[in-house]
């Protein structure tokens, strides 16, 4: 017979029992149970002698293990084609990462900081904007019915031209040029779609003097008809501020 007994000082949290016959009797069990007590509590308070409590931090040399959970949808974009994008991780931060279809990740390493960075990377490959939220991006694109904006990695919203500043806007190329940095509110996510906003963050802006989208003076001008192109063009986006959600 083969009866292992674990537990803490208030009760017993495992028994394992392995036998070559069909039973044993109810003596030879209760029996069994009070030796195994008084054996736990032995080796319990032998350990509280060595450590009273849990140390404040773990070994150095013991590997730190942290668990997230992603959007199922997202796991393709962590892993990247033929593991490009998991393989790089890996590579940069030298930690051990185990991915499922069901969205759970799990991070290993001996060095915190190299697992925390890699869980920070894959938050940031798989990060979703929220409406109403404020971000600071990079302008990476722009036409002439708005600017789009990446908000976060791999994640690009549109700005349209009515959205930049309180005045009229004649041109997104007077105010917004590629790479600037800038702070925009997200207004709407449809279908993967995130407009973007200056003006809701900067209601009273006023425009630069001289600014010639005013119509040379200080008063906003009537803003001219789009050609038929374009209005037709924002029509198929969705309306003003309509864009897509990557790119």
């Amino acid at each position: 017979m083969d009866f292992k007994v674990a537990g803490s000082e208030k009760g017993i949290t495992a028994i394992q029992v392995d036998l070559k016959i069909e039973s044993i009797p109810l003596e030879i069990c209760r029996e069994a149970l009070m030796k195994a007590r008084a054996a736990r509590l032995k080796v319990l308070a032998k350990m509280k002698e060595a450590i009273p409590q849990p140390r404040a931090e773990i070994s150095p040399y013991a590997p730190r293990i942290l668990f997230l959970y992603i959007n199922p949808e997202k796991v393709g974009e962590v892993i990247g084609p033929a593991g490009k994008i998991i393989k790089k991780i890996v590579a940069m931060t030298k930690a051990k990462i185990d991915i499922d279809e069901t969205g759970k990740v799990v991070i290993a390493s001996v060095d915190m900081e190299a697992a925390e960075r890699a869980k920070q990377m894959i938050l940031d490959l798989t990060a979703e904007a929220e409406v109403g939220q404020t971000y600071t991006g990079k302008v990476v694109r722009i036409e002439e019915y708005g600017a789009f904006v990446e908000i976060m990695p791999n994640l690009v919203g549109l700005m349209h031209v009515s959205e930049i500043a309180p005045y009229h806007v004649r041109s997104v190329g007077d105010v917004l040029h590629l790479g600037d940095v800038v702070t925009v509110k997200v207004l709407t996510i449809e279908d993967n779609r995130i407009r973007l906003s200056m003006k809701a963050l900067n209601p009273d802006a006023v425009p630069p003097e001289g600014y010639e989208g005013q119509g040379g003076s200080g008063n906003p001008g009537p803003r001219p008809n789009p050609p038929r192109s374009d209005r037709d063009r924002d029509r198929g986006r969705g309306g003003r501020g309509g864009g897509r959600g990557r790119y």
